[in-house]
């Protein structure tokens, strides 16, 4: 079965030179932007609300995206949207949040319902960010529940775009070089 999944006859949209890795499940109501990546082992499930992962952007093994229905409280649900040039780390959890622009969102995190990640965050591996929290630009943050560390230096601010320049050539290698193996 393809990575890509239609959902009430609602199918993911996908830019140009994006990876998904066969082994991922992209379901429904999702669009990628160009150049981005979807690496193994990724759910992300457009089903009760929509995904919208900018360009630019990898989202890497084992992670989870999902979203809120709407409802009468909430008319809008709690859609995911991530923007550009965004690193989500190995196994984060993401569930009907914003995560604007040249974000790192450490291994194992997990951002809830309402949160607004604002330009330019780095996020520590393991760190809780609860629903409806915003986490002003240029800071680290750190902790479960996730608090402001300090100001990121300038070496940070220009790492969360060199991050994305080396997913982009990871994935191009990987659209280029991967091969499946016969085995005897």
């Amino acid at each position: 079965m393809s990575a890509l999944r239609s959902y009430k006859g609602i199918s993911p949209k996908t830019g140009q030179g994006v990876y998904i890795d066969s082994t991922s499940v992209i379901v429904g109501d999702v669009q990628i932007g160009d150049q981005s990546s979807v690496w193994p082992l990724v759910s992300a499930r457009g089903d009760v609300n929509s995904i919208k992962i900018g360009e630019r952007t990898n989202i890497q093994d084992g992670s989870v995206l999902h979203v809120t229905h709407k409802n009468k409280k909430n008319p809008q649900g709690y859609p995911l949207i991530i923007g550009n040039e965004v690193t989500i780390g190995h196994k984060v959890m993401l569930h009907g949040c914003i995560i604007k622009n040249r974000v790192l969102v450490g291994m194992g995190s997990i951002l809830l319902d309402g949160a607004i990640i604002e330009d330019e965050v780095i996020i520590g591996a393991g760190s809780l960010v609860p629903p409806g929290k915003t986490l002003e630009s240029g800071y680290l943050y750190l902790g479960s529940p996730v608090k402001q560390a300090r100001p990121l230096t300038e070496d940070e601010r220009a790492f969360l775009v060199k991050s994305a320049d080396n997913y982009v050539q990871n994935k191009n290698d990987y659209l280029n070089e991967i091969m499946p193996v016969q085995q005897d």
